[in-house]
């Protein structure tokens, strides 16, 4: 199913341009996971053109651990801001990217070894525009997964109003094709307002490459698993950025919740 998928979504035409990948962590406080994190991204079977971190107001030893890394780790690029959320960090690091591909890792995250060399060949097969890629969660041990998240084989605008189906460590975008596109300014799910603006730009549908090729890290305490907050953040994205009326808005985080339950 997935062989036809995409030699329908392929353009008949061998994509001859030299790939080339930003990829943006932000971070706050993340002294014990950053460097991890940045390994996993240099430790890519395909060398990494740039890495943006975008240092969130940190208080903590994160900054002096970047800047130790950047002796050896030449792709990183530091910027630093006053804490204003991941919107704003992963934004200023989308506007200082210089490449054609845009990737994302948050700092507690990790990414398989052969993520990127996977995912971009299939996005050149495809000629996707948004593509996404089934992941991995885990605890404590990034070796002992406790379920793996996985990836339809492709999500429309429509479809993505009902439900966010991407991950936003998996997610990459082609600048080529859409430009560059922000994420809206607000305090959660703005990862999936990103998706809904990517894929109404581009006009067709995200892909999925059902395979687990990151690993995210279950975060205690985190906004998104207050599920009361995280039901009325869904709702204002899709009223007050996508749009919809309060009671379209309403059915679809309705929607949403019945597949989340079901695990759909």
């Amino acid at each position: 199913m997935q062989g036809r998928l995409i030699h329908f979504y392929a353009k008949r035409r061998k994509i001859n341009s030299v790939v080339t990948v930003s990829v943006i962590t932000p971070a706050f406080n993340a002294e014990n996971t950053i460097e991890g994190c940045i390994r996993s991204v240099h430790h890519q079977r395909k060398m990494v053109d740039e890495h943006i971190v975008v240092d969130d107001g940190s208080t903590d030893r994160t900054v002096n651990i970047v800047e130790k890394l950047q002796v050896d780790i030449p792709q990183i690029r530091l910027f630093k801001q006053a804490n204003k959320g991941p919107a704003s960090a992963r934004n200023r690091g989308i506007l200082e990217s210089r490449r054609r591909f845009i990737a994302f890792l948050d700092s507690d995250d990790l990414w398989h070894p052969n993520k990127l060399v996977k995912q971009l060949a299939f996005m050149e097969e495809t000629d996707a525009a948004l593509c996404f890629t089934a992941y991995e969660v885990f605890d404590t041990d990034p070796e002992c997964p406790i379920r793996i998240r996985e990836a339809p084989i492709s999500v429309t605008y429509d479809e993505l109003l009902n439900r966010n189906h991407i991950g936003c460590l998996t997610a990459i975008y082609d600048t080529a094709q859409v430009g560059k596109v922000y994420m809206p300014e607000i305090r959660m799910r703005q990862d999936w307002g990103l998706w809904l603006r990517i894929v109404k730009r581009s006009g067709k549908p995200a892909l999925g490459l059902n395979q687990p090729l990151s690993k995210l890290r279950l975060r205690p305490g985190s906004l998104s698993r207050n599920k009361a907050l995280a039901l009325w953040y869904n709702y204002r994205l899709l009223h007050e950025f996508e749009g919809l009326n309060p009671l379209d808005a309403a059915a679809r985080v309705l929607k949403g919740g019945i597949f989340a339950i079901k695990g759909k």
